[in-house]
């Protein structure tokens, strides 16, 4: 019997070992020597919200749900009904089937068929790869159509440097600028240094105490053009995470849900993103796939 978060796809080397859940070709777990990088999720549990999965073909929130492209306006389901959005693409409970299975790597497809909201025929391919390095997930999208079609992607995990909760660990997040946003229903507002919002600046390392962040950063420092970002415990662990310029933005979310001790701030979520939430209406760094175009983007997370 199919456990309800898919097949399960195990694959391990140099000590890491991560299992990839077939539906929303989501990172169910990833170790190095046993110690959790992300929070886990069990194999007979519906995925936790958006636990780990793959978010394509946009990441974050299409306000209202509703976007204009090529002149046609479309409207989508809103998948977060308590704000009115439409969230994380259309492939975060899609199934996903297996292209290439071997000891230390995964590749998973699947395709977005036109529907009413999105009526573009993507597919999308993602490939998990461990080596000494960590765990590395590709995103490759492909028109199928015959139209030009919007597109982004980013990946989900709840990071999770050691002992303890957000609340205890040291966050180092290299960006200048942040998207600030309505309180009630996430909404993009404008960008801002983050000198002008002391609380979410992280470029220097500092805990993150009881701050409260939902919010995409921009404007990203870089070494030899990677972005990285670093989780660390008092017990010196750490987890840290990386990916290039194909993604320009960064969504974090401290993971709050009061009254759910169980769930409340037990990991960081960090998701590196090709454009910033809402991206099929401003347009800023969308992507337009072409038809028969191709675009990939990826990220690392390793162990500290």
């Amino acid at each position: 019997m199919v456990s309800r978060s898919g097949r399960q796809l195990r694959i391990a080397a140099h000590g890491y070992e991560a299992v990839i859940a077939s539906v929303g070709a989501s990172l169910r777990t990833l170790t190095l020597d046993g110690r959790d990088l992300v929070v886990p999720f069990e194999a007979d549990e519906v995925r936790p919200g958006y636990r780990g999965t793959t978010l394509a073909p946009w990441p974050n929130r299409i306000v209202n749900g509703r976007y204009t492209f090529g002149g046609v306006e479309h409207q989508l389901p809103l998948t977060e009904p308590a704000r009115g959005q439409a969230l994380h693409g259309l492939l975060s409970w899609a199934e996903f089937s297996d292209r290439v299975v071997e000891d230390d790597r995964v590749v998973l497809a699947a395709v977005i068929e036109p529907q009413s909201g999105y009526p573009f025929r993507v597919e999308v391919e993602t490939e998990y790869r461990l080596d000494s390095g960590g765990l590395t997930q590709t995103v490759t999208a492909r028109n199928l159509g015959a139209d030009a079609a919007p597109w982004g992607t980013g990946p989900h995990p709840y990071l999770v440097a050691g002992p303890g909760r957000v609340d205890d660990w040291t966050f180092t997040l290299p960006a200048s600028e942040v998207l600030t946003v309505t309180p009630d229903r996430l909404s993009p507002v404008s960008v801002e240094s983050v000198a002008e919002h002391p609380e979410w600046d992280f470029r220097a390392p500092r805990a993150i105490g009881d701050v409260f962040i939902d919010h995409a950063f921009t404007g990203l420092s870089r070494f030899d053009g990677v972005a990285e970002v670093r989780l660390a415990a008092t017990d010196g662990t750490g987890v840290a995470m990386t990916w290039d310029d194909r993604c320009p933005w960064v969504q974090v979310h401290t993971a709050d849900n009061p009254g759910q001790d169980a769930i409340h701030r037990i990991g960081l979520a960090v998701e590196p993103m090709t454009c910033p939430p809402d991206a099929f209406n401003s347009a800023v760094d969308l992507v337009v796939l072409e038809p028969g175009e191709t675009h990939s983007a990826s990220w690392t997370i390793r162990a500290l």
